[in-house]
């Protein structure tokens, strides 16, 4: 018969004949070592994923903003005062920090409008955010 006693981080079992067997509580150094190797496994597949969470993120807002942002700086540009388009570019202020905006116009060639075509003007609206870019484009009929 087998009577267990617990002491001093040792587990022990008294033989009633030959004496005591004891075991020692605790781990392994290679259960250790496997315990954090799948740790580390599992922590570099999360850290992963909340930064491509992070990344997608940023995109989705800028993809949602940056439409509004160009349809807006293309209504500022066309219906200026004076009629001119000119190719411009600048920021969107401290309402939308690290966007930008630039306008490019250029003159429309075409065999097929004609002489028409000499009063056409392309204008493209590009909005960016760090690596994310955003463009519209529209055209205009201005008389010289």
């Amino acid at each position: 018969m087998y009577k267990k006693v617990h002491s001093m981080g040792k587990l022990c079992s008294q033989k009633k004949a030959t004496g005591t067997e004891c075991w020692v509580l605790g781990f392994t150094l290679l259960e250790v070592m496997v315990a954090m190797a799948v740790m580390a496994i599992v922590l570099v597949s999360v850290y992963r994923m909340h930064s491509q969470t992070l990344t997608m993120n940023t995109a989705a807002r800028f993809y949602t903003q940056a439409p509004l942002l160009a349809q807006k700086k293309m209504a500022e540009v066309t219906t200026t005062s004076s009629g001119i388009f000119a190719s411009d570019s600048g920021d969107f202020g401290e309402s939308y920090p690290g966007y930008s905006w630039e306008v490019s116009t250029n003159d429309v060639s075409s065999e097929m409008l004609g002489e028409a075509a000499d009063d056409l003007k392309r204008i493209d609206v590009t909005v960016s955010y760090s690596q994310f870019s955003f463009g519209l484009t529209t055209y205009r009929f201005q008389r010289n």
